[in-house]
């Protein structure tokens, strides 16, 4: 999790000017979203003066932060009837700790109910119905009073005009942006002549206020409480007297969108060790969300100990906020590279001013593709602002053009192929070397022989080199064609290493399709995803056959990703031609293949069930399982590679992870197992031992 890190300020004039600093960023991030710092950099230079402050109690200026809705600098002049209020923050484990003994001090009695619910990163809002009819939108403003802006009403999705019952009430909750949204409000932006938004959540703010824009712009409202409003008659009594998690779903159940819906669903826990495990859970999920978390919530579920712990001037005592680690910093752009992939695309990366993000120091990110680089119109020394999450390729959301000094230059794109100088495809957005393959011939060969894909040891770069200068490859297949006499007449091939190297490339040629398929380098699949592609369709014919449709039943392909593999399968046809005539194999052990439209298996029919959907039988050893593994394996499982014990967790019916979470169902700890092990013992999660998993899949060890 985030650490406690702040901004030391040294002196009387080191405070003064971080609060000058910290007062800008806040009005500027509360009315456009456009602050000078990240989300990161704020925190703890807010932290650093609420130290000073600590320290020197006599030295406190009037404009301070510390203690104030937004900072102190929004405004607004549509009175709250309850102030709106902010969240403090911690940001680990033992703080949390030390926050729910607080509370529990304060209402003199054990909290038996916490609500734990994800921290959007959006706008705070207050939506206000009149017998069931949407009437006024307001921001959070400083907290007693906000910013009419129900010009943005029909706008916002996730609010509807009407609710189910007639009821008079306020809803309260976070205007995003989603990713899908965002890209298309730049897309908008970008079209009309207007700059990017760096982030979604300055999107949102930029767009909430905004009027008379020429273009429309989507945003949604996920609800987070609700409060009765004067004229509501019994509601008010009902609603006071409710816990949190059930006014979420009395105000789901009138049709307020909330986070009910979603991987990160608010849940209830009865201890401090359930409310963790909901932390690290949505935590888990923050990387594959369609919007953006910068924390998870935590609140006294019960309204008797909300109101006993009561509130301050600020922040209720009986919530926080459990930061997360930031994802999203900014830093400058200082050139781009553009490199050549082995299908022959060429991809540009981005030269970063390193900045460290979630713990790691980042200096490269993806910039996709050209059309991506006008789009966001990126220049070189530009401010930007970069985006990472969990696993996730760190990329560039887009410059931080308020930023701008006049010095930046623009990105020169190449005008021939930069690997062999060959002329660039550019018809399409994602430009190639129009020699495809060829271009990177010895890489698409040696990515094939690796050992992920058909593991032919003994071939090594250097061998591969030897290979296509002397004109035997001219792609992957060619390899199973290779003779004894043209391997002998290679410099460094003895009669030994090439009955090697041959008796490798025929063990190669049984691999199983999972293999094959990951070896074809198909754009969008990897070893993961090959694997479940040749667990659906069992064949290699029928994943060639496949249309879009059919492939987008394999879990993890959209319709985009499904359409790009359906093409390069059509350019790839004759190289599958090929590896068919040189035998290699063409299905996958233990896999069937789904039934025709319409069809019912024979096996289905006699026993009124069959093969579970994707290829998989029912009555493996890991049917239904979400397995991860960790540490250094012994025993049985000793000599498999990573992306083996995947396979056999596969092959074996079950779903590999590379992460803990509480849907995850086994952890093979193996020596030193870390962390991993420490967060599935803390979830309940079942731990076995490498000799113990091995027994459980002992008939799938190859």
């Amino acid at each position: 999790m985030t650490t406690n890190s702040a901004v030391v300020l040294a002196d009387a004039a080191s405070y003064a000017a971080a609060v000058e600093e910290a007062t800008r960023a806040a009005a500027a991030y509360y009315a456009t979203g456009e602050s000078t710092l990240d989300d990161d950099a704020y925190d703890r230079l807010a932290r650093g003066i609420a130290a000073y402050e600590e320290e020197h109690p006599q030295e406190v200026l009037a404009g301070s932060p510390t203690g104030k809705v937004a900072g102190g600098t929004a405004t607004g002049d549509v009175p709250h009837t309850v102030p709106m209020l902010s969240l403090d923050n911690v940001f680990s484990a033992e703080q949390f700790v030390t926050w729910t003994a607080s509370v529990e001090r304060r209402i003199g009695r054990p909290v038996t109910a916490w609500s734990v619910e994800p921290k959007l990163d959006g706008l705070a809002v207050a939506v206000r119905y009149h017998e069931g009819r949407l009437q006024q939108l307001i921001t959070r403003g400083d907290g007693t009073a906000g910013e009419d802006v129900s010009h943005a009403i029909g706008t916002v999705l996730g609010l509807p005009e009407r609710l189910e019952d007639p009821v008079t009430l306020e809803v309260r909750g976070e205007i995003l942006m989603t990713d899908e949204q965002f890209d298309a409000a730049n897309a908008a932006r970008t079209a009309h002549g207007a700059a990017p938004f760096a982030n979604p959540r300055n999107g949102a703010a930029g767009t909430l206020r905004a009027k008379d824009r020429p273009y429309r712009v989507e945003m949604t409202f996920f609800a987070y409480g609700a409060l009765a409003l004067p004229g509501s008659g019994g509601l008010a009594e009902t609603l006071t007297g409710l816990p949190h998690s059930e006014i979420l779903r009395y105000v789901a159940g009138l049709g307020v969108h909330t986070a009910a819906d979603t991987a990160v669903a608010p849940r209830t826990a009865a201890t401090a060790e359930e409310v963790r495990a909901g932390v690290e859970d949505i935590a888990a999920q923050r990387a594959t969300l369609p919007f953006g978390i910068d924390g998870i919530v935590i609140k006294a579920d019960l309204a008797a100990d909300q109101r006993d712990a009561g509130t301050g001037t600020r922040a209720p005592r009986w919530a926080i906020a459990y930061k997360l680690p930031a994802v999203e910093k900014v830093t400058r752009l200082l050139g781009v590279e553009w490199n050549v992939g082995r299908t022959g695309i060429i991809a540009p990366r981005a030269v970063l001013e390193p900045v460290e993000i979630d713990g790691s120091t980042v200096s490269y990110a993806t910039l996709h593709n050209p059309a991506d680089i006008t789009r966001r119109d990126l220049r070189l020394g530009d401010r930007v602002m970069v985006y990472k999450a969990g696993d996730i390729i760190p990329r560039i959301e887009a410059p931080v053009a308020h930023l701008r000094t006049g010095d930046e230059k623009p990105i020169e794109f190449p005008e021939s192929c930069p690997r062999c100088g060959s002329a660039i495809d550019t018809g399409e957005q994602r430009w190639r070397c129009t020699r495809g393959r060829d271009c990177r011939l010895v890489a698409s060969v040696s990515y094939a022989a690796g050992r992920d894909q058909l593991d032919i040891e003994g071939l090594g770069g250097t061998r591969v080199v030897q290979l296509v200068d002397a004109g035997f490859v001219t792609d992957f297949a060619d390899l199973f064609t290779l003779e004894r006499d043209q391997l002998l007449g290679l410099e460094r091939m003895g009669e030994t290493s090439t009955d090697n190297l041959l008796a490798a490339i025929e063990t190669a040629r049984t691999r199983p399709l999972s293999r094959v398929f990951c070896a074809l380098g198909v754009r969008g699949t990897g070893r993961s995803m090959s694997r479940r592609i040749a667990r659906h369709f069992a064949t290699m014919d029928r994943i060639v056959a496949a249309d879009a449709e059919a492939l987008q039943q394999v879990d993890g392909i959209g319709k985009e990703k499904a359409a790009g593999v359906v093409s390069e399968l059509a350019e790839l046809a004759p190289l599958v031609a090929k590896l068919v005539a040189a035998g290699v194999n063409m299905t996958e052990p233990g896999a069937t293949p789904p039934p025709e439209p319409g069809a019912v298996r024979e096996e289905e029919a006699e026993a009124g069930e069959g093969a579970a959907a994707g290829g998989r039988p029912e009555g493996l050893p890991l049917d239904g399982m979400t397995v991860v593994v960790t540490g250094a394996m012994t025993g049985a499982l000793e000599k498999l590679s990573r992306n083996e014990m995947n396979e056999l967790i596969e092959r074996a019916g079950g779903k590999s992870s590379s992460s803990v979470s509480k849907r995850t169902s086994l952890l093979v700890a193996g020596e030193k197992a870390g962390s991993k092990r420490t967060k599935a013992e803390d979830l309940g999660v079942r731990i076995a031992e490498p000799a113990e998993f091995a027994e459980m899949v002992g008939s799938f060890l190859g």
